[in-house]
């Protein structure tokens, strides 16, 4: 746990003036067997410090690769004075940003770092529960892995936070080969917020959703292509997670908003069917806590929720404290950076449509010839609300009864004019939180959501 070196640093900070203050380490365990071969087994912590001061609409960073106590010093001077110069050549004259209560420092639990051996030996005893119990595969991979941000912020105005953000997975990856030979892939992550330890503690307690996952992968060795067009299909969570995140959320984090996108000129207007509200979570959503949660960002910010579509209207977007300052809105704890050599980006936390009142099921039955898509392995989405994403698991849908199973495909469409679509939302959520947004600087998010009955164009062959 990173010891608190900052905090007699604060009374070189000028008064009046925005300044952070942030000391980091980012760790990382990661362990991989392929067909049972160890091929990667790697333990990395990166720390350093930096500061940022903001003047005249301009801002001023350092880093260094070190955390000391003479190095927060020489990055708040080097900071300073980046600023200083920046204001003289390239400032544009704004006020100063608006000051925001303090609160008292935040301050999360510390947590165990488990030795490697840990990580191969779990990983060594699902692999071995593959290879006796999946006998039709043509190769199998197990990736153990844990990464964490750590964070001493001290900021000028605001609240100083001492943040520990830990997540920990076990990824399956299963191959087969059609009756054609083609190859056929599907994955599972297990795992989510928590360190490596905590999470898994006995490998049986992923057996069964291995023993689903070569299921679905039997089926997809069998499976059909869809045929391609517009058809009306049930998004499954996480293909509506995939969809809040990359084809809506970034649309709508204001600094892409300013650059241009598609929410620029779509404020408190109908983006949306009136089914569909959307939320970036801080920490805790439907009454449960959220998969990555999020308490204070690297300005001091306090988190909370950020309503994004409410009944599907455009109510609001994520911000910096700068970026709310010019929209007129308040900030919710959206800027966040991922190395200790980052500045703070407008990021997601945890996004995600709400639940609605409908059953699966009657969806399902809802439906005389569509599709039921449920995991997506990748996806891209622009500023206009553009989107294509490749769907790794899905099945037909023939006279409301659910019939073979998709092989790879893809969906695409407009975010906005997809969503106007929706007219059955399930009741429960669910939620992913196992990759990276790669927006400039890779940052865990969350995402997620209920199932959604809409139109959308599907690829064939």
């Amino acid at each position: 746990m990173l010891q608190d070196l900052l905090n007699e640093q604060k009374c070189l900070f000028t008064p009046g003036v925005h300044t952070e203050l942030r000391g980091q380490n980012n760790r990382n365990r990661r362990v991989v067997l392929l067909s049972g071969d160890v091929m990667a087994n790697v333990r990395s912590d990166v720390s350093g410090v930096s500061a940022r001061v903001y003047r005249g609409g301009v801002w001023g960073f350092s880093s260094m690769a070190e955390y000391t106590k003479e190095a927060a010093a020489t990055v708040l001077k080097a900071a300073s004075e980046n600023a200083d110069f920046m204001e003289r050549h390239a400032g544009n004259g704004k006020p100063p940003l608006a000051p925001i209560t303090g609160g008292q420092p935040f301050v999360m639990e510390d947590f165990h770092d488990p030795a490697q051996k840990v990580y191969v030996d779990f990983a060594r005893e699902v692999d071995a529960y593959i290879a006796a119990h999946c006998p039709k595969l043509t190769s199998r991979k197990v990736l153990a892995t844990e990464d964490s941000m750590e964070k001493l912020l001290k900021v000028s105005d605001g609240m100083d936070a001492h943040i520990l953000s830990p997540r920990s997975y076990i990824y399956v990856f299963l191959t087969a080969e059609t009756p054609a030979g083609a190859p056929v892939e599907l994955f599972k992550a297990f795992g989510g917020s928590g360190t490596f330890d905590v999470n898994f503690t006995d490998p049986a307690a992923l057996y069964d959703g291995i023993d689903k996952l070569y299921e679905q992968l039997m089926q997809k060795r069998e499976g059909v292509y869809a045929d391609a067009g517009e058809k009306t299909v049930i998004l499954g969570g996480m293909m509506t997670g995939m969809l809040s995140h990359e084809a809506v959320g970034h649309t709508v984090e204001a600094d892409l908003v300013l650059g241009g996108s598609v929410a620029a000129h779509n404020l408190n207007k109908q983006v949306a069917s009136d089914l569909v509200t959307l939320t970036d979570f801080a920490h805790t959503a439907f009454g449960e806590p959220c998969p990555l949660p999020v308490f204070v960002d690297d300005e001091g910010t306090e988190a909370k929720d950020v309503t994004l579509i409410r009944n599907g209207i455009l109510t609001g977007y994520m911000n910096s404290r700068e970026s709310a300052q010019h929209f007129g809105m308040e900030p919710g704890g959206n800027a966040r950076a991922w190395m200790f050599s980052d500045e703070p980006l407008i990021r997601m936390r945890n996004t995600a449509v709400h639940p609605g009142k409908d059953k699966l099921d009657d969806m399902i039955a809802s439906i005389d010839d569509g599709y039921y898509l449920i995991d997506s392995g990748n996806g891209q989405a622009d500023t206009t609300g553009e989107f294509m994403f490749g769907v790794t698991m899905g099945y037909e849908i023939k006279g409301g009864k659910l019939g073979k199973a998709l092989l790879d495909t893809t969906i695409s469409g407009v975010a906005f004019d997809m969503l106007k679509t929706v007219d059955m939302v399930s009741d429960s959520v669910f939620w992913c939180s196992s990759g990276f947004c790669g927006k400039k600087q890779p940052m865990p998010v969350g995402m997620g959501g209920p199932a959604l009955r809409c139109r959308v164009k599907i690829g064939g062959r």
